[in-house]
């Protein structure tokens, strides 16, 4: 994971801060939109698709606002690397939008992105705010 890019990406959500917050934080809403499966054991999250599993711990959260994890490397040690998803609400208008930060290798920026515009598709989708 040497020398990725941090980037950040903000998706309008249709939905309540509150509900939001269910889906990043916990094992049941993540599996439900982020990954096939979630497993967590306290801190300890493993994220699970088809033929791959990424290991994080959880390194903060705030209820109701944010979460981050920070990437666990084969030795469950915690890497430099972390993604967030942030909870970000108009203060005039109260629309809701998500702020997702993340990493990427330079040659995997676009498909990184593409991959998380893919999720939050299928969380707005779960959430109903297509």
């Amino acid at each position: 994971m040497e020398g990725k890019i941090r980037y950040e990406l903000e998706f309008p959500i249709n939905s309540s801060p509150q509900l939001l917050y269910q889906y990043i934080s916990t094992p049941s809403g993540l599996s439900e939109w982020f990954a096939d499966n979630v497993n967590s054991r306290g801190e300890f999250f493993t994220f699970i698709w088809d033929d791959s599993e990424e290991k994080a711990r959880l390194y903060s959260k705030k209820s109701g606002e944010k979460i981050k994890f920070r990437y666990m490397d084969d030795d469950n040690k915690d890497t430099q690397y972390c993604f967030e998803m942030h909870i970000l609400v108009d203060e005039i208008t109260k629309d809701v939008s998500l702020m997702i930060v993340d990493y990427a290798d330079a040659d995997d920026l676009e498909e990184s992105k593409l991959l998380w515009e893919n999720q939050i598709s299928d969380l707005k989708h779960v959430i109903g705010s297509v």
